[in-house]
């Protein structure tokens, strides 16, 4: 049966399930025909020989005589039988249609489920079986091809950016070394060039920072995640890196919870680091930045806290692609290339988790990242 085509399979099915249903047919209305016809001879009434009713008795009819029997409404039960009969098999009938066809049908379902699985960081370990089906074999050979076309372009993608954002940064360094060389050996300059000075360090810093994150999303698919993580103490440790930006805005910092999960130690860092300077950045002066984790059997969940101005419900999903910046003068302002929550969003998904707005107000937003506990192969 797994050798026929899905073709033959249904046309097999609609062939027996409509032989199936004329025999019923045959045999019900057959055995209901019998019922009411000897059911005649109980349901007389009367009869009349020419204009005067009479007793019957076929040995006194003489041929051509005129005969009338009235019948007690059996032809009208009769009928209405068998409309029943024929509702009752074709209900019967469309279910069993239903169940066959949905049983025929399962590996279309696999299918859907199979391709609903496919994520960025899994392409090239979502190929489908190809011991299926006639015309699913061929479903499942065009889409492992489509993965694969799909993997190597992410991956020529990936490596494009890591090696013009390594060409890059030799330029940029020399660039920013000599600006500061200049600009320590002429101090006192024309207010003009000092100012130009400024915004050449100011804008250079900013490319050597996006050429920096460009080269780590290259690599990110090149980095361990077997490492043993304890939460609680890399929020302590992140809290304390940002403390002196912190103290410059007059923001509070508040870190909380803890929670263990495996992964890779830098990149989980990364993540949490770069939703924390992002809550400060854009925070009001004088406001709270909470960082909070916490763990249930299987997944890990950190959010973190805000009281700035929030974030307009249509541009929640577009923060996390890059160079997105909603407030584009405010992202120059802290030299912010609109990368810093897309490098989150490659961390959770590498790790099989996500991230989202949970929740945003003008009194502040709050950032959630679920992550898998994952177990230590």
């Amino acid at each position: 049966m797994k050798r026929l085509s899905l073709q033959w399979r249904i046309t097999l099915m609609t062939v027996l399930l409509i032989g199936a249903a004329c025999i019923c047919m045959k045999l019900l209305l057959g055995f209901s025909g019998i019922y009411y016809m000897d059911a005649i001879g109980q349901s007389i009434q009367n009869f009349t020989i020419g204009a005067e009713p009479a007793c019957f008795d076929p040995a006194q009819a003489g041929p051509g005589q005129d005969i009338t029997i009235v019948i007690n409404g059996a032809q009208q039960e009769f009928c209405a039988a068998n409309w029943y009969i024929t509702a009752g098999v074709t209900l019967l009938s469309g279910i069993l249609a239903y169940f066959v066809s949905g049983h025929a049908l399962k590996p279309l379902r696999s299918f859907a489920a199979q391709a609903e699985k496919v994520q960025l960081n899994n392409l090239a370990d979502m190929k489908l079986s190809e011991d299926v089906l006639p015309e699913f074999r061929q479903f499942s050979r065009s889409f492992n091809q489509m993965l694969e076309r799909l993997n190597n372009g992410f991956a020529a993608q990936r490596q494009f950016t890591g090696n013009a954002a390594h060409e890059l940064r030799t330029p940029l360094a020399l660039m920013q070394a000599q600006v500061e060389l200049f600009s320590a050996e002429h101090p006192h300059v024309q207010p003009e060039t000092a100012e130009l000075l400024g915004l050449l360090q100011e804008q250079t810093e900013r490319l050597t920072q996006m050429t920096k994150t460009l080269l780590e999303m290259s690599n990110l698919q090149q980095v361990a995640r077997e490492d043993e993580i304890q939460l609680a103490p890399m929020l302590e440790e992140i809290c304390t890196d940002l403390a002196p930006l912190a103290e410059k805005r007059n923001i509070t910092l508040e870190c909380s919870g803890d929670a263990a999960m495996i992964g890779s130690d830098a990149l989980i860092y990364r993540l949490l680091f770069n939703l924390t300077e992002n809550a400060i950045k854009y925070n009001r002066p004088g406001g709270t930045v909470k960082a909070m984790a916490t763990q249930t059997e299987t997944e890990v969940f950190i959010r973190v806290s805000d009281t700035g101005c929030g974030i307009q419900p249509e541009f929640q999903r577009s923060i996390f692609q890059p160079f997105f910046r909603v407030d584009k003068s405010r992202s120059r302002q802290y030299g912010g290339a609109g990368l810093g929550l897309s490098l989150v969003w490659e961390i959770a998904n590498l790790h099989a988790g996500r991230v989202w707005v949970e929740e945003s107000s003008e009194k502040g937003t709050t950032m959630a990242v679920q992550l898998p506990v994952g177990r230590k192969e």
